[in-house]
């Protein structure tokens, strides 16, 4: 073939490609969409899955669909996920611990957080809330962070707590803030942050790290919140010091919940998705919606997988200091 021929062939394919790249974006989606979580219904990941969910839907044409597989610290729906065929027809929404955490906790992970997964974008980031619960006899005077390691020293190893299950974000923060502050409490993990808070509404435990749906019952009396366990205050809750306003500086853990696809998933698809879903975050009305979770925070994929990488990091040397071990 002659040079121009040989130019000319290239030039028509390239052209074949971009079309069908095109094209290939524009049929998307044209069946239901699952949405996988790996935590129960009505925890934190599920209602911003199900919230950004309903926009898509509304704006592809298709429905997006979650289905609950909870256990593992999300790994069961991540596992899912990374062995789902990469058609754009399965995509993953979790916390910061599934991709952040259990590489580091769990010997047996049947996925790799960086390589099975393109990374979409966060949708919310938030901090953890530590409340007690005002009618349990064991915590009904303990009112700030300081009463609540008081009661700890006083009684080493024999005051519980709860969090959304062993390795988390929850079970991480209250390890750091115990050895922070030289006490040592008992851990009761939950199958999910829902129903971490159900636990301590019965009284089965004296305190827990709680996401941002503590917030209602705090301003309803249910639940008493001592700190948050972010940098700033939290403006739904602005008389709450944070934990390194209340002795322990340098303190600051949120968890974030964000999508992500397999990562052989075509680029037009994984382009749209990421496009519909930082425009769905940033609709007013879905922001709203949005907020009782957390603070609205979308990010390039590219960003995205930074923070990942340095979080990662992090949160490795805190689960050593701290010697979390999995279950």
């Amino acid at each position: 073939m002659q040079p121009t021929a040989r130019l000319l062939a290239l030039i028509a394919a390239l052209c074949t490609c971009a079309v069908s790249t095109g094209a290939l974006a524009q049929k998307f989606p044209v069946r239901p969409v699952k949405i996988m979580v790996g935590f129960s219904a009505g925890g934190p990941v599920d209602v911003v899955a199900r919230i950004v969910g309903d926009r898509l839907g509304a704006k592809l044409g298709q429905p997006f669909v979650v289905e609950n597989r909870a256990g593992a610290n999300g790994m069961i729906a991540a596992e899912g996920v990374a062995h789902a065929e990469a058609d754009g027809y399965t995509m993953l929404a979790c916390n910061s611990s599934t991709i952040t955490l259990n590489k580091t906790l769990f010997k047996e992970i049947r996925y790799d957080p960086v390589s099975d997964f393109a990374p979409l974008t966060t949708v919310v980031s938030a901090p953890l809330v530590l409340v007690v619960n005002p009618e349990n006899p064991g915590t009904a005077d303990i009112k700030t962070l300081a009463d609540l390691v008081a009661a700890a020293k006083a009684a080493p190893g024999a005051l519980a707590y709860g969090s959304g299950g062993n390795g988390n974000l929850a079970h991480l923060a209250m390890e750091l803030l115990s050895q922070r502050a030289g006490i040592k409490m008992i851990h009761v993990p939950y199958r999910g942050g829902a129903a971490s808070e159900v636990g301590i509404l019965a009284q089965e435990v004296l305190a827990v790290f709680d996401p941002l749906s503590a917030v209602p019952l705090v301003k309803a009396g249910k639940l008493r919140a001592l700190a948050v366990s972010s940098a700033e205050r939290l403006p739904s809750l602005p008389d709450v010091p944070t934990v390194a306003e209340a002795g322990y500086p340098g303190f600051d853990l949120s968890f974030w919940v964000g999508f992500f696809m397999p990562k052989a998933v075509p680029a037009p698809i994984l382009e749209t998705l990421h496009r519909e879903i930082v425009a769905a975050a940033n609709d007013p009305a879905v922001a709203e919606r949005l907020g009782s979770q957390g603070v609205v925070s979308v990010l390039s994929p590219a960003d995205y997988a930074a923070k990942i990488a340095k979080e990662t990091r992090e949160l490795a040397e805190v689960v050593a200091a701290a010697n979390i071990k999995a279950e």
